[in-house]
């Protein structure tokens, strides 16, 4: 089958590696599982979008692709301090799983986005696993690359469909025979999907991903499990992402909202640096004065120096929309915003 159907399958068919009940944690970590900073960081941001908004009665917080609603847990945990913001929050997950058991009653868990959200979306590591096709050149044109579920073995199959080829056209261009490109029409779609429904406010996506001048030529499906790259085979038994053509998203999102758009696309690094995460360590004097708080604060710069490590998690890519309001100051001024 095509590995759009071959993805959808694997991931979230009846047999599916996201049906099967266990914890993502077990197969790879998010930033979220990483360090609360990255909630703060979120937060951070929640409040420059709540001033913008001029501190509305609702505020909505939606966390697309949620995982076990890790991230709003901790947003709501580190806000419950802050009483003139935590009232007014409304949190939605949003995951296509069961509401886990234990998850805080605060927490609406819902299977697609509000049709109306004023505030913040986040979606970290969503758009990697969204289903597409893949097309590899032959000396008569594009064609869709056909896989075995069970095994990975790959063959070619029909011409790329005319919506695909132009998709490929604009945003991931063949050159020679043999190259490859992830046709991302289907994560423009759902990116476009979710910033429709942005009434005033500023979306956030978070993942690998690259841009129309650097596009890899042999594309990048990858596995996960038990915590190991393992080979893309989609038969259920690991999770598979492909990295997100961001510069398309933010196109795509730019022409589905509702009021003007300002973005900007930058490095995950780049971005919480921005918001406070720095992973600076302590001074080393503290710890013969406090040697406890010496501790805790070495861990804390450890979990945030692991956010945004260029070699890891700080090499994702930031794809930011503000919709009806402007870019929240802190990020304005960060990489470049898209042709």
């Amino acid at each position: 089958m095509t590995w759009c159907e071959a993805m959808r399958t694997a991931l979230y068919g009846p047999a599916g590696f996201y049906a099967r009940g266990e914890p993502p944690s077990g197969h790879f970590r998010t930033s979220a599982h990483v360090s609360p900073a990255y909630a703060g960081a979120m937060l951070s941001l929640l409040r420059e979008v709540d001033a913008a908004l001029g501190h509305p009665r609702r505020l909505d917080v939606v966390d697309v692709g949620a995982g076990r609603g890790e991230l709003l847990g901790q947003m709501l945990n580190e806000a419950s301090r802050d009483h003139g913001l935590a009232p007014r929050i409304t949190a939605r997950a949003v995951e296509i799983t069961p509401r886990p058991d234990g998850l805080d009653p605060r927490i609406r868990w819902q299977s697609s986005p509000p049709a109306a959200i004023t505030g913040l979306v986040i979606a970290s590591e969503w758009l990697d696993n969204i289903p597409l096709d893949v097309a590899e050149l032959t000396p008569d044109g594009p064609r869709l690359v056909l896989v075995e579920t069970r095994t990975g073995a790959e063959q070619l199959g029909a011409p790329l469909p005319p919506a695909d080829l132009a998709w490929s056209r604009a945003w991931w261009p063949l050159s020679a025979p043999g190259d490859r490109a992830e046709i991302g029409k289907t994560r423009c779609g759902a990116w476009a999907g979710v910033v429709r429904r942005i009434t005033r406010g500023l979306a956030v996506a978070a993942d690998y991903g690259h841009q129309r001048s650097s596009r890899p030529c042999q594309g990048t499906l990858t596995g996960y499990r038990d915590g190991r790259v393992v080979r893309a085979i989609p038969d259920g038994s690991r999770d598979i992402t492909a990295h997100v053509a961001l510069d398309a998203c933010a196109d795509a999102g730019r022409m589905a909202a509702t009021g003007q758009v300002a973005t900007v696309l930058t490095t995950q690094r780049e971005a919480l640096r921005a918001l406070g995460v720095t992973g600076r360590r302590p001074p080393l004097a503290r710890a013969g004065t406090d040697p406890l708080g010496y501790a805790r604060a070495l861990s804390q710069a450890s979990e945030e120096a692991e956010l945004i490590d260029t070699q890891g998690l700080g090499s994702f890519g930031w794809l930011v929309q503000a919709v009806g309001i402007a870019l929240p100051v802190k990020l304005a001024a960060l990489g470049q915003p898209p042709a």
